[in-house]
């Protein structure tokens, strides 16, 4: 279960406190600890506490940001749930698919975090939110009737990848025998997507006035990439390269 001391469970822009500490508390019987809030409405607050019950401790702990970037920052890999959209272009994962990926590239890179990430109580994460994370994924429901209250939503997720962690072990060959491997971090991968789009820009084949949904498949492509650090460094040397050959 060590593994689970890397990931962290995210937030973003909670309404109601008291979801806040009922998602505490749903963190801490599955063994997570890790809580971020990225724009709580109100934190802290007596109802977080209340609702938290022994799990106050995580709520102490936990670190308020104000940006999804931010609360990504240092992380491997992190799982957007969300109820399934047409405007996504990434495929859906399921709880179990995405805890086993979670948990491959923690045993990769052992030093780094992972972040499962969930929306508002009454919008979900906006697309864009999204976009942001390696890939998506939803909890399979009733489709007559599919909502989930925020603190179900986080207890189930943090269940399955709990109890998927008890029984993980690393396939032969794959990427965790590679003791070399270093993957790029959330926020390296975003300084390369910002560099690419910026010169697909200067050579007018982008225009962030209209950029319909090029953004979101390079961020797929470079999801399904999971690019390690030398690799990243040597596609940011080639579009710098690239730039310098621009008029």
């Amino acid at each position: 279960m060590r593994l689970l001391s890397h990931v962290r469970v995210v937030l973003c822009r909670p309404s109601h406190p008291g979801n806040i500490g009922a998602a505490a508390r749903a963190m801490k019987t599955m063994g997570l600890s890790r809580l971020v809030l990225v724009a709580p409405r109100r934190f802290p607050d007596p109802q977080a506490t209340a609702l938290a019950s022994g799990a106050v401790d995580v709520l102490e702990g936990a670190t308020v940001v104000e940006t999804l970037a931010e609360a990504l920052a240092g992380t491997v890999v992190s799982v957007a749930f969300t109820t399934r959209s047409r405007t996504y272009v990434q495929p859906f994962r399921t709880p179990e698919e995405s805890a086993r990926e979670v948990l491959q590239a923690l045993q990769a890179a052992p030093d780094t975090q992972a972040a499962l990430v969930f929306g508002n109580e009454t919008n979900g994460l906006a697309n864009e939110e999204v976009w942001q994370c390696t890939f998506p994924a939803t909890i399979p429901a009733n489709p007559a009737y599919s909502s989930l209250n925020l603190a179900a939503a986080v207890q189930v997720a943090c269940y399955v990848l709990a109890r998927t962690c008890e029984a993980f072990a690393p396939q032969a060959g794959a990427i965790a025998d590679a003791p070399d491997f270093v993957p790029a971090s959330h926020e390296a991968v975003e300084g390369l997507l910002a560099q690419w789009l910026a010169v697909l820009e200067r050579l007018d084949f982008y225009d962030p006035a209209s950029p319909k949904r090029l953004e979101a498949r390079l961020r797929r492509l470079l999801a399904r990439a999971r690019l390690e650090r030398a690799e990243l460094d040597i596609l940011r040397g080639m579009l710098k390269a690239v730039a310098r050959k621009i008029p």
